[in-house]
């Protein structure tokens, strides 16, 4: 389903994000599978945005309402706690240091998909995100 949102990052309810390497966790108002988005800022004019949902098993783990679990910000990671991944926040990408280690891990020839991305256009004041 498409969607875009507009926030403006430099007002005080977006400090978080007023400055590089700020994040803030945002919900969609749309009506979607999301379990809301992540925003980084990865320098004066530029920003990333990822789904909150876990894109490896995302329904490996469900709380009491039957919504699978969120991604969290654990700078400079973010992180799947119930399957114990670890995702770099600068590109979206699954870091795998011992995959042994890491219950739930998919197994030998099975698909390890990054962050869903989202698109995002900043013009200096607006951002706007969108799929």
């Amino acid at each position: 389903m498409p969607f875009s949102f507009s926030i403006y990052p430099n007002t005080i309810q977006y400090q978080e994000i007023n400055f590089v390497s700020g994040w803030i966790y945002l919900t969609s108002e749309v009506e979607s599978t999301s379990r809301g988005i992540i925003v980084y800022r990865q320098s004066d004019n530029e920003f990333l945005a990822y789904d909150r949902l876990p894109p490896n098993e995302p329904n490996a783990c469900t709380d009491s309402q039957g919504h699978t679990t969120r991604l969290v910000v654990d700078f400079p990671f973010v992180v799947d706690r119930c399957n114990n991944a670890y995702y770099n926040i600068l590109n979206g990408q699954i870091i795998v240091a011992e995959p042994d280690m890491i219950p739930n891990f998919p197994t030998e020839g099975v698909p390890v998909y990054p962050l869903i991305q989202y698109h995002t256009k900043y013009d200096g004041h607006k951002l706007t995100v969108y799929n």
